[in-house]
């Protein structure tokens, strides 16, 4: 037996299923945009065209200052020249899933006629569109704290080999292919940079710039201090910055250390509650006896 109170949300329902057909209708078009996605970096990707659309249907400007800053971090990851396709790309994603997931939700309303499963399922519409947006800032931290435990390394071989009277460029491109991370795959791209045609002190400087991390940009600058002063006074501050490098390393692995341990206490509390519970339950019932 329908109520009001079915028909009303029945209604709604219908309302944002018509919208998910219109956009996948009119977004077919646009389909071919997002082949090149990795699947498992975006998953679904074959249905982005459908909140592509639907942006495109409210003409999204992409101006707003969250897309500013999510402008910035996609110029981090993939170069600014991928900038405005990847700013459409995160914003699709979004709402794709997140309106797929509000459709579900009224579905979901249907078989189980509970109220209770339709908010379940429309909070996890509104918790995947803000985890998608976080997804790119969350891929930077993970990136910055890649590089940080791989920078002391770098370093320490660059300081050995411009003590060795091995010119800096040529010690840069030599540390640049012995990894394939995070720090060495940026040091590959300015070698490409000066190779093209920069300036050693420019390719650096953008070096420093995609990196992000304080740490290497407080590098980069003493390196092209350095370069002006000659190669002896290069390879005194590489020493210099080597020794203060690993110092900040352990600082962070003690860190590291520390989170892990206060992680650890939340399963150490689970299992003493559960310990408790064991213990007090057969004492309890035993006086009640």
């Amino acid at each position: 037996m329908f109520t009001l109170t079915n028909i009303v949300i029945f209604a709604i329902g219908a309302v944002f299923l018509a919208m998910w057909l219109i956009c996948f209708l009119k977004g077919l078009r646009n389909a071919s945009l997002f082949d090149v996605l990795d699947e498992k970096e975006y998953p679904l990707k074959e249905i982005y065209f459908v909140g592509y659309e639907a942006l495109n249907i409210v003409k999204y400007s992409y101006r707003s200052k969250n897309d500013r800053k999510l402008r910035k971090e996609i110029s981090i990851l993939y170069s600014e020249k991928y900038a405005d396709y990847y700013l459409r790309v995160i914003h699709s994603q979004q709402l794709t899933i997140a309106l797929s997931l509000i459709v579900l939700s009224f579905a979901v309303y249907g078989l189980a006629n509970d109220i209770l499963a339709l908010l379940v399922v429309l909070m996890f519409a509104f918790v995947a569109y803000y985890y998608f947006g976080t997804v790119t800032g969350n891929k930077i931290l993970s990136r910055s704290e890649e590089m940080m435990s791989d920078f002391s390394e770098v370093i320490s071989k660059l300081a050995l080999l411009t003590n060795a009277g091995m010119i800096f460029r040529e010690a840069w491109e030599e540390v640049a292919y012995t990894g394939d991370r995070a720090l060495y795959k940026e040091m590959q791209t300015s070698i490409d940079e000066m190779n093209n045609g920069f300036a050693e002190v420019d390719a650096l400087f953008r070096f420093g710039t995609r990196c992000v991390v304080p740490e290497i940009k407080k590098f980069t600058s003493t390196v092209v201090q350095g370069i002006t002063k000659g190669n002896s006074e290069l390879s005194i501050m590489l020493q210099n910055q080597s020794k203060e490098v690993w110092n900040l390393r352990r600082q962070m692995i003690r860190r590291q250390g520390e989170k892990a341990s206060s992680k650890l206490m939340i399963p150490i509390m689970i299992m003493f509650v559960g310990i408790l519970v064991m213990i007090l339950i057969p004492i309890f019932s035993n006086l009640g006896a």
